[in-house]
């Protein structure tokens, strides 16, 4: 279980000396470690490949018949636990709708609700795993029972205080009983560390600094399949195909950090001046807390290529650019936002002129005079910043393209993105950086 990535920075070296270029002083930032690994990473060979993702068919079908006896079984604890664990190895996914079965027939019998009366454990991951998929469910109702004439709850099980510490860390403003039960679980669990084996002892400390609902799912389906893989009541089918899943999931996210150094290498083979962090690979990371889903992919390249040009925007701005360069810099971006996507009126007005001079003027055509005129527009900046202009045009135009192949009515809407990225420098540049990657 591997996660294929290494690497270096692109370091551009600026361009021919002269006096304007000598008197900026950008801040030095830490050079990026991976540099073009990815250019050249192959974590598995195609035929290895291959293999791997048939081999992953035939396990799903398995594990698909694993929750599909669950289900039929009366035994609510193996339920919730299959459940709990699909999600943390990072195979739920995969099962959406079996698992939506399940819970919603874990939600609607009340046989199920009684069943767990007595066992604390049981009644804490039922209500952890129904709200946080949106069912409603007191906690009062739930919990009330396991309380003594002090408030506290009467267990000393690492396993039942575990599921109790994740339960209560999804209450709601005014429940008073999950507030308590937040409070008497941490101190619980704290005082019992020492007592506990090394890797219990782990787990706990890992759930006392993040309750289970806040990890980000990838990095804690790495965590827990080694976590898992140790467990005596594990099911091998469940971790095989785990694994499977998840390396097969790793080399897609590689081959898209491949695409993604390339489209950076794009501007630096332009030679910028060296002001600007290199975080394309951690920009892609953070996707990965919004969208992980190998169909996903292309809005995971997207986003990380917006992501990249806004901090590059703001390195510009509050790291090299003069007051004059920012202000012409700011305005053609905000000019390509307005004119694809506010100024509905100018747009007519330019389609009829072509009527009138030479025959109806297509939409695509009315988009190169824009495009050409922002262009003209950066003719005002260093040779530097209107290649980075330049850069930025030419990924919202490939990005809409891209768009309109896969017939997404909203492809449009991409350029707008980029109106709101001066906006979000100008916020920037009164509170502080964007992010806090340096």
């Amino acid at each position: 279980m591997t996660m294929g990535i290494c690497g270096s920075p692109p370091v551009i070296a600026p361009p021919a000396a002269s006096q304007e270029h000598l008197q900026r002083k950008p801040r030095a930032y830490t050079p990026s470690i991976w540099r073009d690994f990815f250019l050249n990473h192959q974590q598995f060979t195609p035929l290895q490949l291959d293999s791997m993702k048939e081999r992953a068919e035939r396990k799903q079908e398995e594990v698909r018949q694993i929750i599909l006896h669950a289900g039929a079984s009366s035994d609510l604890g193996f339920k919730l636990e299959l459940i709990d664990t699909l999600q943390r190895i990072g195979v739920d996914y995969r099962f959406g709708k079996e698992i939506d079965q399940l819970l919603r027939a874990v939600h609607d019998d009340a046989q199920h609700e009684s069943s767990c009366c007595g066992d604390l454990y049981v009644a804490s991951l039922r209500f952890y795993l129904l709200r946080k998929h949106g069912y409603s469910v007191c906690s009062a109702d739930v919990f009330v029972k396991f309380r003594d004439d002090q408030g506290n709850f009467a267990s000393n099980d690492i396993k039942c205080l575990l599921a109790l510490y994740d339960a209560a860390n999804l209450r709601t403003r005014g429940e008073e009983i999950l507030d308590s039960a937040i409070v008497f679980t941490k101190r619980r669990l704290q005082s019992l560390m020492k007592t506990l084996e090394p890797e219990m002892a782990a787990e706990v400390q890992h759930t006392l600094e993040t309750p289970s609902y806040r990890r980000v799912h990838r990095v804690e389906a790495r965590r827990y399949i080694s976590v898992y893989e140790k467990l005596a009541t594990r099911d091998d089918t469940v971790l095989e195909f785990a694994k499977l899943d998840y390396n097969i999931l790793q080399t897609l996210y590689c081959e898209e950090l491949k695409a993604l150094t390339l489209w950076w290498k794009g501007l630096r083979s332009q030679a910028y001046a060296r002001f600007a962090r290199d975080r394309v690979v951690e920009m892609h990371f953070w996707m990965h807390g919004v969208l992980y889903e190998p169909h996903h992919s292309y809005s995971r390249i997207v986003l990380t290529k917006w992501l990249k040009l806004l901090s590059l925007v703001d390195d510009f701005c509050d790291n090299y650019s003069t007051t004059e360069e920012y202000e012409i810099f700011i305005a053609s971006m905000e000019r390509l936002g307005s004119c694809w996507i506010s100024s509905f009126n100018l747009i007519i007005e330019i389609h009829l002129f072509f009527r009138n001079k030479r025959g109806i003027c297509s939409f695509l055509e009315m988009g190169d005079i824009i495009y050409r005129w922002d262009k003209q527009a950066a003719e005002k900046l260093p040779a530097c910043l209107k290649e980075i202009l330049t850069f930025i045009l030419d990924t919202i135009n490939d990005i809409v393209e891209e768009l309109k192949l896969q017939k997404n009515k909203h492809a449009e809407m991409v350029r707008e993105l980029v109106s709101f990225t001066p906006k979000i420098t100008h916020r920037a540049k009164c509170s502080g950086s964007i992010y806090a990657v340096c």
